[in-house]
């Protein structure tokens, strides 16, 4: 009987670490594509300076650009936990996604702060089909742009960065940060939207419009 214990034992520890490596290496290959992914969106105008693994689903990243438009650059990309399996069961529960988080300082320092954060609500029927007509349907309305602030006046013109934050609609942006600390401008985004050069092109360029407004606002 100890005899058949031990052997579940190391049978179930050996299947797990062979599991925490196969996925580790997975999420590893994953890190390569995508710090590829972001050597194509600095098109020629940054160079990645070093990369640290922290765990296995969590990569940091060092950029330079030789610009004054961002400053200080770190890259944190968050992967699934899939070497541990009751970690990535979760995350797979919740629906978490992999993300890409973009940190630099911008020069000089945003004299306010503002946080940006998209948000989808999205509800479907179960197929039911209903007997009645009269029974109420889907009503469904696209809401504009929300701006929730602590000022005690707010003027309503366009300001540089407002508008610059309208491109970020077009993107998979999940939240854009600016604050006069460092690191002083902060955007998330899926880490798939990566994926294709084209958005990613796009994804710096719309960075590089967002810095430019903030440095507009706060001269």
């Amino acid at each position: 009987m100890g005899r058949l214990l031990l052997i579940d034992v190391v049978g179930a520890v050996t299947i797990l670490g062979l599991w925490y490596l196969i996925f580790a290496a997975y999420n590893r290959r994953r890190g390569a594509a995508a710090l590829r992914w972001v050597q194509s969106a600095c098109n020629g105008k940054g160079r990645v300076l070093d990369s640290e693994w922290i765990g296995s689903s969590h990569l940091n990243v060092r950029l330079h650009f030789p610009s004054r438009s961002f400053e200080n650059v770190r890259v944190s990309m968050h992967f699934r936990p899939r070497a541990l399996p009751v970690h990535w069961i979760l995350s797979c529960w919740h629906k978490q996604k992999e993300t890409l988080t973009f940190e630099a300082d911008l020069g000089g320092s945003p004299n306010f702060h503002l946080q940006v954060i998209r948000h989808r609500w999205c509800a479907h029927s179960r197929g039911l089909q209903t007997r009645k007509r009269t029974d109420r349907e889907w009503e469904i309305y696209q809401p504009g742009p929300i701006i929730l602030t602590t000022r005690t006046h707010w003027k309503e013109d366009q300001t540089p960065e407002l508008n610059a934050l309208m491109a970020v609609r077009q993107q998979d942006v999940l939240q854009v940060q600016f604050r006069p600390e460092s690191p002083q401008f902060t955007a998330t985004l899926a880490l798939d939207a990566m994926s294709d050069p084209q958005s990613a092109k796009g994804f710096l360029h719309t960075l590089k419009e967002l810095a430019a407004g903030a440095s507009a606002h706060r001269n």
